[in-house]
């Protein structure tokens, strides 16, 4: 597969370059939902499309401490699985779906903040 297409926030490198990808592209927008889900903010910011391509492609994806003081580390090590900048390295969707933390249906305190997100974000 090839070509932009997309929300920016959810574009792997490979998308954003125009590179040849494959399925763990959506393994990478399923981590930056993911993400979202528990810090209630996207992984990457800018207040416009070009920016956040330019995020994207220079900043590490973070886990600020404010932000993430209850999130777990097994939980911010399958973001980082997931959100890997190479594919090579990048989970499969197997994968993800067999880690730990999707196993054990996360950390209750997790699964609170994932709660408030569906709550605030329930368009009626």
């Amino acid at each position: 597969m090839s070509g932009k297409v997309g929300t920016t926030y959810y574009m792997t490198l490979e998308v954003l370059l125009e590179r040849e990808y494959d399925e763990k592209v959506d393994v990478w927008s399923y981590g930056v939902i993911l993400y979202i889900m528990l810090a209630m903010i996207p992984p990457f910011y800018g207040d416009s499309a070009a920016e956040i391509f330019e995020v994207v492609l220079r900043d590490k994806l973070r886990f600020p401490s404010r932000i993430f003081r209850t999130a777990s580390l097994v939980a911010k090590d399958l973001l980082r699985k997931m959100i890997c900048r190479y594919s090579s390295r990048r989970f499969s969707t197997e994968q993800a779906l067999r880690y730990p933390w999707i196993l054990s249906a996360g950390d209750s305190t997790e699964l609170i903040f994932m709660e408030k997100f569906f709550v605030a974000n329930i368009i009626i």
